[in-house]
């Protein structure tokens, strides 16, 4: 098993485990009236929880001396949501979490493992059956053969490495940045610290509030260095952020990975395109949200929200709002459309009550970013365009939208069928070969996740906010 690559770390606050919480009837002695727990039944049951391990749960506690009919179907049952629902709930772990979630009777289907003598094989069908969660769940168990000890891959020493020096951990450090964005493959090499990877440290320093001198002393290893314990936990991690979702989402649908901040269109079942976005930064971050594109808008107009004019127009005067083709229309500020407005020249309408969607910026700048939380919220597309284009000819309405957008003026294109969205977070890539690659935690959103797993608290490093941008 090769190593894993790792970048940002956790830190875990306590929260309660929420395990129980999708069981529906608590009540009956057994599933059904039929349906008994016998003996073969009961080694099945402590067999499949003996291994939760390949599902990252092995630190939380499934008491398997649990006797009587209903004591182990309470057991089952427990055991069973966290495999095809998640040990904890997201809706109780954050404010806003409405991606739809996996649905399943669990009570019937246990009845039938155990009138058909297969608990184990039952239990093993409600996981995610993916290739994306084997390998987790692959590199989790290696991982754990290995070892939980604290010791960093990359050790530190009393002296940072300076630009130009030689030093033996500098292959590890750069195949770090490479894993993390901020270094091209190409670029790596040898033991010398290059100015290339000088370059590639200062950016990165300066996205997690270290002063960007190109020294890597004990701060910037932090960023990159994490134990086997850090990576075990961001693992687990990802493998309950793949349990809460539906095993059978729609075919179509567009899936934005707010942590990565990249974008993957769906077109039947197959990924047709794959693009950097810039989504919320720390403080105003990108809720978790499942909702659906159900119009294009070309040349859109922008009313500033209170919060955003509160926050960044305040000092801002008459001379400022003209040249940015700003208006006030019945008490709030209004950009016109054009080139200068903060939603480009395309918004994608979404259907939630959080006022988020996917648009076009005339901030192009910001996709050349590594870590791209610069937005007040809303999820800025690269090359905006060409994706609304791509979504038009594939509905059919390339023509309407072409005429919408020449007039110049703020127009509506309805899409003959909603396109679904889920705005997701996963802090766990692959890489070409198909292997795990642990990248930064942004939002610091994996640390309620790891304490309802029951991991302890880690450490961690936060993407500092620019909060210099005024656009959605």
């Amino acid at each position: 098993m090769r190593k894993f690559l790792i970048t940002g770390s956790i830190l875990a606050l306590a929260l309660p485990l929420t395990a129980c919480d999708i069981v529906t009837t608590q009540n009956s002695a057994t599933p059904s009236g039929d349906a008994q727990w016998s003996d073969t039944n009961v080694s099945a049951l402590r067999e499949a929880i003996d291994r939760r391990a390949a599902h990252g749960l092995d630190h939380l506690n499934f008491s398997t001396q649990a006797n009587g009919q209903a004591a182990l179907t309470q057991l089952a049952l427990r055991y069973a949501s966290a495999l095809a629902h998640g040990a904890a709930d997201p809706t109780k772990l954050y404010d806003i979490y409405t991606v739809p979630r996996p649905k399943t009777d669990l009570r019937a289907g246990l009845a039938k493992a155990l009138a058909d003598g297969k608990v184990v094989d039952w239990l093993e069908s409600l996981a995610p059956q993916s290739d994306e969660y084997r390998a987790l769940s692959k590199a989790y168990l290696a991982l754990d053969k290995q070892g939980r000890a604290p010791a960093a891959v990359i050790p530190t020493t009393d002296k940072p490495i300076e630009p130009g020096q030689n030093d033996i951990r500098i292959p590890v450090i750069a195949r770090q940045l490479v894993a993390s964005d901020y270094l091209d493959r190409a670029q790596a090499g040898g033991d010398r610290y290059s100015a290339p990877m000088v370059s590639a440290v200062k950016r990165m320093q300066g996205d997690f509030g270290i002063k960007p001198d190109g020294s890597i002393g004990e701060d910037a290893l932090e960023i990159l260095n994490l134990s086997n314990a850090d990576r075990a936990r961001a693992i687990a991690v990802a493998m309950e952020r793949t349990r809460w979702l539906d095993r059978n989402p729609p075919a179509t649908r567009v899936d934005v990975n707010l942590a990565a901040a990249r974008l993957s269109y769906w077109r039947d079942g197959k990924l047709a395109n794959v693009r950097k976005v810039v989504v919320g930064e720390p403080d105003t971050e990108t809720p978790q949200l499942g909702s659906p594109i159900y119009r294009l808008v070309a040349n859109p107009t922008w009313t500033v929200p209170r919060s955003i004019e509160e926050k960044d127009f305040a000092r801002k005067g008459s001379s400022y709002l003209r040249r940015n083709n700003m208006v006030r229309k019945d008490g709030w500020i209004v950009q016109q459309p054009g080139p200068k407005n903060s939603l480009g020249l395309v918004k994608f309408d979404m259907k939630n009550e959080h006022e988020i969607y996917l648009h076009d910026t005339p901030a192009k700048q910001l996709f050349a970013e590594v870590q791209r939380q610069r937005s007040h919220g809303c999820v800025r597309v690269e090359d905006a365009l060409g994706f609304a284009d791509l979504l038009a000819r594939d509905a059919g309405i390339i023509d309407e939208w072409n005429k919408a957008r020449a007039t110049g003026k703020e127009s509506f294109v309805s899409l003959p069928r909603e396109i679904p969205v889920r705005l997701l977070y996963q802090t766990v890539l692959f890489d070409d070969a198909g292997d795990p690659v642990v990248r930064a935690d942004p939002y610091g959103w994996n640390d309620a996740v790891s304490v309802a797993l029951g991991f302890e608290a880690g450490r961690g490093s936060r993407l500092r906010g620019s909060g210099s941008d005024v656009g959605p």
